[in-house]
């Protein structure tokens, strides 16, 4: 493998790695207000949760290597006023983004750059993007300088007021659909992530039950050909492993019957079993790589 050691390399070097190898980011489309008054407006991707109780939000902003601009107007906003409010970017407004993301002067104002509609918040001064489906407003909890030098970076804790989220994007049990929302990740370099289509995966795994682990499966089923990593999880997560009664009930079924008549049925129970992982009938894929594990 390729190895690095980031004290070694240069801050863009580091930089590169980092954004390449920590993906996809989601994207804080931060806007603020000056003690001036000038709205500013910058998308930042080191953004995350970190609290739902309090609802804690943080996103870095980085240290310039400039000597009349050394910290971006987000962040001499936020310590000014304490207040922000954090838009998430959709496919149909993320090339907008981009030019908001220009080193434009304290005295632009982002939103008309970028040709974004500034709307007034409920609680908090900034604006809100009203272009983007949900707008967060915050107060800024807490800052931490994380160094003190080009690239390092600023941690902006924001606590959450409020959240605005437009009826659009909500799906029929009134959560937010990934599919309707049609948001945006950065990646590393120029490129992003549009999330949407076969690019949402449903995965299920009952937080609350003592799956049965990896170590539990068969031997035949972890020496699989056919089997991926991907399967054999799904299958180490089932609650308990098939009883003798459930194998033998499986084994009557005509399909599986046809199967073991085959020249190689271990290898053909486990392409049953896989399309059935790929369907979400796990626990009949289940008795079928127990039943392989028979012959």
């Amino acid at each position: 493998m390729h190895s690095i050691i980031p004290s070694e390399l240069s801050t863009n070097e580091v930089y590169q790695w980092m954004i390449g190898a920590i993906t996809p980011r989601p994207i804080a489309f931060v806007s603020t207000l000056s003690v001036e008054g000038i709205p500013n407006l910058a998308p930042f991707s080191y953004f995350n949760a970190l609290s739902s109780k309090p609802a804690i939000v943080a996103f870095s902003v980085s240290q310039k290597d400039s000597v009349t601009y050394p910290f971006k107007d987000t962040l001499l906003n936020a310590k000014a006023t304490g207040e922000v409010v954090i838009n998430v970017v959709t496919y149909n407004m993320v090339r907008q983004m981009a030019v908001a993301s220009i080193a434009y002067p304290p005295e632009v104002n982002e939103f008309e750059k970028a040709g974004f509609t500034a709307i007034p918040s409920d609680l908090v001064r900034p604006f809100r993007v009203k272009e983007s489906p949900i707008q967060m407003e915050g107060k800024v909890r807490q800052i931490i300088a994380l160094g003190n030098e080009a690239g390092s970076g600023n941690l902006v804790m924001v606590e959450l007021v409020k959240m605005h989220i437009e009826e659009e994007v909500l799906d029929e049990k009134g959560r937010i659909s990934p599919q309707k929302l049609d948001i945006m990740g950065r990646l590393g370099r120029a490129y992003y992530v549009r999330v949407n289509g076969n690019n949402i995966h449903t995965i299920y795994q009952a937080s609350h039950e003592i799956g049965i682990g990896f170590d539990q499966l068969p031997k035949s089923a972890k020496n699989s050909k056919i089997l991926t990593g991907n399967d054999l999880g799904q299958l180490a997560g089932i609650a308990s492993i098939p009883s003798s009664e459930m194998i033998a009930e499986v084994k009557r079924h005509p399909l599986v019957q046809a199967v073991l008549n085959a020249d190689d049925p271990i290898e053909q129970l486990h392409f049953y079993a896989k399309q059935l992982l790929a369907e979400e009938r796990t626990a009949l894929a289940a008795q079928v790589v127990w039943l392989a594990d028979t012959l």
